[in-house]
């Protein structure tokens, strides 16, 4: 850990790992607040990738769209020689929408439509920016100490080019999760989140993804066919109006694809279910 970082911050126990870095509980020397610090190992994203440009440009991102209630929100930087430690607002340990869908299975209509409802709040938020996530899963929804959405890891993110229109290229999310655009290695916008957050909602409902393999490849095979289901076991409890809208997120067509603003304008989202 940085000096500097030591000077303003106690740094306490680790709550979470990923691909390139930790994230650790800390809190402020100062005012004794307490928050989340994730330590990247600039070793792991060294050169030119793909994965180094994101990982170094997460910082610039989290600044560009804060402040918001549904995004998480970076509060200091710190940098050394070898490492990149960025403070950020803190939630409980395993309160992320994964752990809620593996300890509890489904979610009701109801319980989804907040969920959905506050991450589309904060996708919106970010594409008026010009900000594409690429990366919207379960594990990168956490709820805060009032159970409020905070979309994080914006590792994957970047910037559209400011003229508009489709100027991403790249791999990038998670196989359940990625947009036919994406693998078919034509360029893409925004509308890539949109599908992600299709697939989320669809495995809020259901309890398993609509894209199904045992391996990434078979993965990529069924969202790259994007032929969706409503199995009668599962789907028979579920509302018309909820699959309407499954329907208009998770479309091959990125035309025809809904935008976060649509989503939140649909019937489904201002019913009482």
């Amino acid at each position: 850990m940085t000096e500097a970082l030591r000077r303003d911050f106690q740094v306490c126990e680790e709550i979470g790992r990923g691909r390139f870095g930790v994230v650790f509980r800390c809190f402020s020397a100062v005012s004794g607040e307490s928050f989340a610090v994730k330590s990247i190992e600039k070793r792991h994203v060294a050169g030119d990738s793909l994965d180094s440009q994101c990982l170094l440009n997460e910082p610039k991102i989290l600044s560009l769209v804060a402040p918001h209630p549904n995004i998480i929100q970076l509060y200091h930087l710190y940098e050394d020689d070898s490492h990149l430690h960025m403070v950020l607002d803190l939630c409980p340990p395993s309160q992320d929408l994964y752990r809620q869908i593996v300890d509890d299975g489904t979610i009701g209509e109801g319980e989804a439509k907040v969920i959905m409802a506050q991450l589309m709040q904060a996708v919106s938020h970010i594409h008026k920016l010009g900000v594409v996530h690429r990366d919207i899963k379960p594990d990168n929804i956490l709820f805060d100490s009032r159970n409020s959405v905070k979309l994080t890891d914006f590792g994957s993110a970047d910037v559209l080019n400011s003229e508009g229109g489709a100027a991403m290229r790249g791999v990038v999310g998670t196989p359940y999760y990625v947009a036919p655009e994406v693998l078919a290695g034509t360029e893409y916008n925004e509308k890539v989140d949109m599908w992600s957050a299709g697939v989320v909602m669809y495995i809020l409902l259901a309890g398993f993804p609509p894209f199904y393999g045992e391996t990434a490849g078979e993965i990529f095979e069924a969202v790259l066919r994007g032929n969706l289901r409503f199995p009668t076991r599962v789907f028979q409890s579920v509302s018309p109006a909820a699959k309407d809208l499954l329907r208009r997120m998770l479309c091959k067509d990125v035309s025809r694809r809904f935008t976060a603003e649509q989503v939140l304008k649909h019937p489904w989202m201002a019913s009482g279910a």
